[in-house]
């Protein structure tokens, strides 16, 4: 039996996770009540043993991340984190967008890690996973919390979000880029309004994130966008549309990235193609799988962020014409930062003491 969309929420049921290793079957009767019912958002603390990950995939253009929460109320179907969700024994579907963990302790965490003795400083990113400024942190504030750390100790960051709520930090996000330590990507991939409720269902609107990158550059925050992901017969015939948007907006930087569709994100997303796009579904597929080698997702490097073949080809020369056409600078997303003017916790106070 096929699940119905649920209004406001992305995926389309609670597909076990790949690490299920005891999976409850109900009978069609009971499996249509609960897929019926309208999932509500549980926001729950999660206390963060540390809080800075790193990684070494060579495209991506940084290795140190902090996510303030695990799970994301956007909901956005195509989203490569929501695999995530399978390590706390709940679904990368419903779970991943209606069960939201956040880490209070997160700025405690972060201050440790900089005492370190051996701490290097880079560039921090926030939100290469989840979304730093979704729904939550109206009332959390860790993302806040953050932040004020990052400009007291003058330390550089970045910041990838979908959330209009960053322009309510412009006044901590000014004072960092005045010292060229801060930049900003604003993730959009639509200005389709209807769809955009279906494909990331409780982000902001296009024209509340294009307003956002007007204040933020307006403010001296480098600002560029990011379209992502580009989906093959859904939005790919935005491209130019899009970056003429946000070029007038102000944004300086643009970059794209191509569906991907690691471990349980594939099969969620063909289910939501064939709930929401049940005339074009096959054709989708087709397009990605071209792409990709013939498979559903190829998770190469140099490869899983922009597909091969004449098709995705295609799509990299439209992005770079129209990026030449509208004066943006073409695949950077994040500013070289300075990390020289860094002061560990304690540098300052003992200074004064002697």
């Amino acid at each position: 039996m096929s699940a119905s969309p649920h209004k406001g929420r992305g995926a389309v049921s609670r597909r076990d996770g790949r690490f299920t290793t005891r999976p409850v079957e109900f009978e069609d009767e009971e499996a249509a009540r609960r897929d019926a019912m309208a999932p509500e958002t549980v926001l729950r603390a999660m206390q963060a043993g540390s809080i800075i990950s790193h990684n070494r995939s060579p495209d991506v253009p940084f290795d140190r991340s902090i996510n303030p929460y695990q799970g994301c109320e956007h909901g956005c179907i195509y989203c490569y984190a929501r695999p995530s969700h399978s390590y706390l024994d709940l679904s990368p579907g419903l779970d991943f967008e209606t069960r939201i963990f956040y880490k209070p302790n997160a700025a405690s965490r972060l201050l440790e890690a900089w005492e370190k003795p051996g701490y290097a400083c880079k560039p921090i990113t926030i939100g290469a996973n989840t979304d730093p400024y979704q729904p939550a942190e109206k009332s959390t504030q860790v993302t806040r919390q953050l932040l004020e750390l990052f400009v007291e100790h003058s330390h550089p960051v970045n910041l990838i979000t979908k959330g209009s709520l960053i322009t309510r930090d412009i006044d901590l996000l000014a004072r960092l880029a005045q010292r060229g330590l801060c930049s900003v990507a604003i993730s959009l991939p639509t200005l389709n309004d209807e769809l955009k409720r279906v494909m990331e269902p409780r982000v902001p609107s296009a024209e509340a994130r294009l307003k956002a990158i007007r204040q933020l550059t307006m403010n001296g925050i480098p600002t560029s966008v990011l379209m992502a992901p580009l989906i093959p017969a859904i939005n790919d015939a935005e491209i130019e549309s899009v970056l003429e948007a946000v070029a007038e907006a102000g944004a300086s930087h643009a970059h794209y990235i191509f569906l991907r569709l690691p471990h349980e994100v594939g099969a969620l997303f063909t289910e939501w193609l064939e709930a929401h796009f049940p005339d074009r579904a096959t054709h989708v597929m087709s397009l990605v799988r071209q792409a990709s080698g013939g498979r559903d997702y190829d998770n190469r490097f140099g490869v899983r962020q922009k597909g091969r073949g004449a098709y995705a080809d295609m799509l990299g020369k439209r992005f770079r014409a129209a990026c030449r056409r509208h004066g943006l600078a073409l695949d950077r997303y994040q500013q070289s930062l300075d990390c020289g003017q860094f002061v560990k916790p304690g540098q300052q106070q003992l200074g004064l003491d002697l």
